[in-house]
């Protein structure tokens, strides 16, 4: 009989020690939520129920301020915009990240250590200190104020070579060595080899970087001023301070932010799985 993880405490120990895990969790998960929860209520309020602080629920729900938001702003294309390119920026981040990842952890010459080190001094360097450099660049190639300019200037992550390096360290060597002698080029041992048995690690970056570029607010409100290029946080403070009636509607306000963390919403609950096991360490390989 497997007794590893069997308790001898005493029944009522164990009880309260349950319920104290509970009741820690569930107050740590409501104060998590609960603004969350708070902008979802209040996009479905009046005006008045929101300057009323004796409500928390609409005294009538006001489903029009969705409606509203969906069929009568430009928050969708906000949201069209960030999300293809958002898609674009992370598939050429994971094309880049593994190819050097692979090229750090597979591949044998006397730079290695040198070329990694030099990965992570970037990673160091704050992002502010890139911008000017990044905008001189992009004013040269005349892609300020593009797609082209937002997409080509977050084609790399450093943190997402860190990640799938460390991903890939897990990988005995001798596997991608046997696939080489079978043939493999580097780029089928990479993809045929390397990406399956490191799925959850590809999936947690695309997912990290996705949230992350598709809530990015500062360096594309640099390089964008026309309206049809602006992300969602762009396109909300715009909306927002439209013929200067900045925090006079703040249902729309609450609508137009509940709307737009929808999307991000759907593909957690599509990848929350691969996601927890990247987070974990989890690469696929089982012993």
């Amino acid at each position: 009989m497997n007794t590893r993880y069997s308790d001898n405490r005493p029944l009522p120990v164990r009880i309260l020690s349950i319920l104290g895990k509970v009741l820690i969790l569930g107050a740590a998960s409501i104060f998590t939520a609960f603004p969350f929860i708070w902008m979802m209520v209040s996009a479905l309020k009046t005006k008045a129920d929101i300057l009323n602080t004796e409500i928390f629920f609409p005294t009538v729900p006001q489903w029009s301020n969705i409606i509203s938001i969906i069929f009568d702003s430009p928050i969708p294309r906000y949201i069209f915009n960030s999300a293809w390119v958002s898609a674009v920026i992370v598939a050429l981040q994971i094309v880049s990240g593994a190819m050097l990842a692979y090229a750090l952890v597979f591949l044998k010459f006397r730079t290695n250590k040198m070329l990694f080190a030099i990965v992570m001094a970037t990673y160091m360097l704050p992002v502010a200190a890139t911008y000017i450099p990044s905008y001189i660049i992009l004013a040269d190639w005349k892609m300020l104020d593009t797609f082209r300019g937002l997409i080509i200037s977050s084609t790399v992550s450093i943190f997402g070579i860190f990640l799938l390096r460390q991903g890939f360290m897990q990988i005995p060597k001798g596997l991608v060595e046997a696939a080489r002698m079978d043939g493999a080029s580097h780029w089928r041992a990479l993809w045929e080899v390397v990406c399956p048995m490191t799925k959850a690690s590809f999936i947690t970056f695309g997912l990290m970087n996705f949230i992350s570029t598709y809530n990015n607010y500062m360096w594309p409100s640099l390089i964008t001023k026309s309206s049809e290029y602006f992300l969602v946080s762009q396109g909300l403070r715009a909306f927002f301070i439209r013929d200067g009636a900045y925090g006079t509607e703040w249902a729309l306000v609450m609508a137009a932010s509940a709307v737009v963390v929808i999307p991000l919403l759907v593909l957690f609950a599509f990848t929350q799985k691969w996601f927890i096991n990247g987070i974990g360490g989890e690469t696929g390989i089982k012993g």
